[in-house]
């Protein structure tokens, strides 16, 4: 557009400052990217000058290292920029998992005695709607009652249910869902309803005693690359059936 464009309640996650970083360098003018005003001048034409790399998708990276805190005996998440999962570190060192934070990976101990957190998802650099059902099977490996409070989408529980079936000690009051310890999950078939609900599931499935089968899993692949090589390079037992 011609002139200046201002948006105003801007998101501030780290997606929005590498897109502005990735136009600016191609000739346009983007200011403020990762506060809460953006402002755009508009230019006649866009041109490439240089290559342009994304940066690691934090969702992903937190989702393996809720399944490397939950079921892993050791294990090295790589191509991270950490800062940009404070909130969601925090969490994890609170409940009492141990972790090596390097420049650009992260390694997960494994496990001892975890206890159970509240967590209130909020926008970005708070806790990411996106983890907040990832890290629902490591709480119900810790003690105690622990509470996930989700105001970004206060109806996100489509895995709850699913982890009910697999004998999960969960309820929900009031959009608050509530979580107590369970010695064990028993595998079963359990639906992909969304992208961090399979992600959810995947993760319960590994815990999980028996054979877990999780339909509908385009959700899943949708979002994770490679996810069946990355998880048997791990030495999960972990079958995509056609």
């Amino acid at each position: 557009a011609r002139g200046r464009t201002v948006i105003e309640n801007a998101a501030k996650e780290p997606e929005i400052i590498d897109l502005a970083t990735y136009l600016n360098n191609m000739g346009a003018k983007v200011r403020g990217a990762g506060t809460d005003v953006i402002r755009i001048d508009g230019v006649p034409t866009l041109e490439a000058h240089n290559s342009h790399t994304i940066i690691p998708d934090r969702i992903e990276a937190g989702t393996y290292l809720a399944m490397a805190a939950a079921i892993g005996e050791g294990v090295k998440v790589k191509n991270i920029i950490s800062e940009h999962l404070d909130a969601f570190l925090a969490k994890l060192e609170e409940m009492g998992v141990v972790m090596d934070v390097g420049e650009d990976s992260i390694f997960v101990y494994p496990s001892g005695d975890l206890k159970m957190v509240q967590i209130k998802t909020m926008p970005y650099p708070g806790f990411a709607t996106d983890l907040q059902q990832p890290i629902t099977p490591l709480m119900l490996k810790a003690h105690g009652e622990g509470l996930i409070i989700d105001t970004i989408y206060p109806k996100r529980v489509r895995h709850i249910p699913e982890l009910l079936r697999m004998g999960a000690d969960i309820t929900i009051e009031n959009d608050v869902i509530i979580l107590h310890h369970c010695d064990h999950l028993q595998g079963t078939e359990v639906a992909a309803e969304e992208i961090r609900a399979g992600a959810c599931l995947m993760i319960a499935g590994l815990m999980a005693e028996g054979t877990t089968t999780i339909t509908k899993v385009d959700n899943i692949l949708r979002g994770y690359d490679r996810v069946v090589m990355k998880l048997r390079g791990l030495g999960a037992d972990v079958e995509l059936i056609d």
